[in-house]
């Protein structure tokens, strides 16, 4: 199944180098979950502090559809 990857901050250099902003197009077999597909990424999940399915926040255990947009968001610190 297609998907849409949206990695933020830190996490956008797990991206393959034609990623525009972190924004890239996968191939995923079904019953794919947000962490699962993560790992295939290769980031760990303990990196990942967020994670969005078309614009809603979900756990990693979510299991991804066709044409999903998923965003992920490390932990974020600042002052």
């Amino acid at each position: 199944m297609q998907l849409e990857v949206r990695l933020f901050a830190t996490l956008r250099a797990f991206a393959p180098a034609d990623a525009v902003a972190g924004v890239f197009s996968a191939n995923c077999p079904e019953g794919t979950t947000v962490d699962s597909l993560a790992e295939r990424l290769g980031i760990e999940a303990a990196k990942v502090h967020m994670r969005m399915v078309n614009g809603v926040g979900v756990d990693g255990t979510h299991v991804l559809k066709e044409r999903d947009r998923v965003g992920l968001f490390p932990p974020v610190g600042g002052g």
